[in-house]
C-alpha cells in the first residue's frame, strides 16, 4: 500500500467513525423466528445454503444473561458463536428476553427457570423432532441455565455450557467490599432504592459496564490513532460500542434477589439457592457441564466460575478450561474460535 493510499484509508476510516455511519453496518446471522412473545422471543439460526446440518440432531439453545443483549452470540461475521455453530453442523437457537421496563419489575429469577427457560427448551426440542438440547450460557445465563436443570430434571437437557457464570460470588472483586458495607444497613438500601425504581435502568446498566473496562475507555483515543488503517480492528472495537449501547436493564425483583442471594449471601457457592422458601440445589444437576473462566476477565474472574467444580458434585461430568480475553472477549473475541468456541466444540462432540 502506499503512502497515497494509507492516508486515503486513514482519512475514510476516521470520517466513518466521526461524522459517517460507522466502519461496517451490523450484519447478522440468518435466522427464523419461532416465537416472538414479550421476554421469550426464540430464533433459529439458519445456513446460507439450505443445507441440513450435521448428523448430530441435538439442539444447541443460547441462553444469554439479564441485561445483555441476545447478539452477544451473534456480534458480526467472524465473531459470531452461532456462525460457528453452523459451520461445525450443528443447530442453534437463541433465546432474546428484549427490553426490560418499569412494568417487568414484579419479574424474578423463577419467571426464567420454571417458566422462559423450560418453555424455550420444550419449544426448541419440539423444533427438532424430540431431540435433547444443549445449553450454552454466557454469564449469568449460565446460571440461569444450571438452575434451570436443577429446578426440573425431567427436562430434555443432554449437556450445559457455561462461559463467565458467577458461580462464587466471594471471587468476584469489589463484592465482599459491599457485603461488610451492607452490613450497616442489612443490605436494605439497595433493595430499597431498586424497588422504588422498578429495577435497574439499561442507562446504569451500561455505565457499570463501562466501568468495568475503564482500561478500555481511557486507551480508545490511542487505540483509534494507533489503528486508523486497520479496519477489521476498528470494526472489532465498533461493534463492542454498538453491543455497550444496546445493554437492557433488570426487573427489579430479580436484581433484588441477585443482591440478596448472590451477592449478599453467597448461596450459589454453597451449592443451594433460596428463593423464597423454596431451595433449587446444584447437586441436582446431572447433565455434563462445561465451564469456561477467562484469568483476565474483571467481571466474573476464572476462580469465580471454576467453583461450579465443587458445587456440581453430581454432574456426569464438570469440565473446566480457562480463555484470555475480557469478560465479552472470552465468548467472542479475536481468540475465541482457537479458545473456548473449540473446547465447546469437542464438549458437543463428545455428547454425540
Amino acid at each position: 500500500m502506499t503512502l497515497a493510499d494509507t492516508v486515503s484509508l486513514a482519512a475514510r476510516n476516521a470520517w466513518a467513525l466521526t461524522f459517517g455511519d460507522g466502519i461496517e453496518p451490523p450484519t447478522r446471522t440468518p435466522s427464523t423466528v419461532l416465537c416472538d412473545e414479550p421476554h421469550r422471543e426464540l430464533r433459529r439460526f439458519e445456513r446460507a445454503d439450505g443445507s441440513a446440518g450435521g448428523p448430530d440432531e441435538a439442539a444447541v439453545l443460547l441462553v444469554p444473561p439479564l441485561a445483555a443483549p441476545a447478539s452477544c452470540f451473534d456480534l458480526r461475521p467472524g465473531q459470531s458463536l452461532a456462525s460457528f455453530l453452523l459451520d461445525c453442523g450443528r443447530h442453534p437457537y437463541v433465546l432474546d428476553y428484549g427490553e426490560i421496563t418499569f412494568a417487568d419489575r414484579r419479574m424474578g429469577f423463577e419467571d426464567w427457570i420454571d417458566d422462559i427457560l423450560p418453555t424455550a427448551i420444550g419449544r426448541v426440542s419440539t423444533d427438532r423432532g424430540g431431540a435433547p438440547v444443549d445449553l450454552v450460557g454466557w454469564s449469568l445465563g449460565g446460571v440461569l441455565a444450571l438452575l434451570t436443570a436443577a429446578a426440573d430434571p425431567a427436562l430434555p437437557i443432554r449437556s450445559i455450557t457455561a462461559v463467565g457464570s458467577p458461580l462464587d460470588y466471594d471471587r468476584i472483586t469489589g463484592v465482599p467490599q459491599l457485603r461488610a458495607v451492607a452490613r450497616f444497613t442489612r443490605g436494605l438500601a439497595t433493595s430499597t432504592l431498586v424497588r422504588a425504581a422498578g429495577g435497574v435502568p439499561a442507562r446504569l446498566t451500561r455505565l457499570g459496564y463501562r466501568a468495568t473496562s475503564w482500561e478500555r475507555e481511557l486507551r480508545r483515543p490511542m487505540f483509534i490513532a494507533a489503528n486508523l488503517t486497520d479496519t477489521a480492528a476498528l470494526a472489532r472495537m465498533e461493534t463492542v460500542d454498538r453491543f455497550q449501547a444496546q445493554l437492557p436493564g433488570y426487573p427489579g425483583r430479580l436484581y433484588n434477589q441477585l443482591w440478596s442471594r448472590f451477592m449478599l449471601a453467597n448461596d450459589i457457592a454453597k451449592g443451594v439457592v433460596r428463593l423464597g422458601r423454596r431451595e433449587i440445589a446444584l447437586a441436582e444437576v446431572t447433565a455434563p457441564v462445561l465451564l469456561v473462566g477467562g484469568p483476565d476477565d474483571v467481571i466474573t474472574p476464572a476462580p469465580a466460575v471454576e467453583h461450579g467444580r465443587t458445587t456440581l458434585v453430581n454432574a456426569h461430568e464438570v469440565r473446566y478450561e480457562t480463555a484470555p480475553g475480557s469478560h465479552l472477549g472470552i465468548l467472542t473475541g479475536p481468540t475465541a474460535r482457537e479458545t473456548t468456541w473449540t473446547y465447546l466444540e469437542k464438549f458437543l462432540g463428545d455428547r454425540s
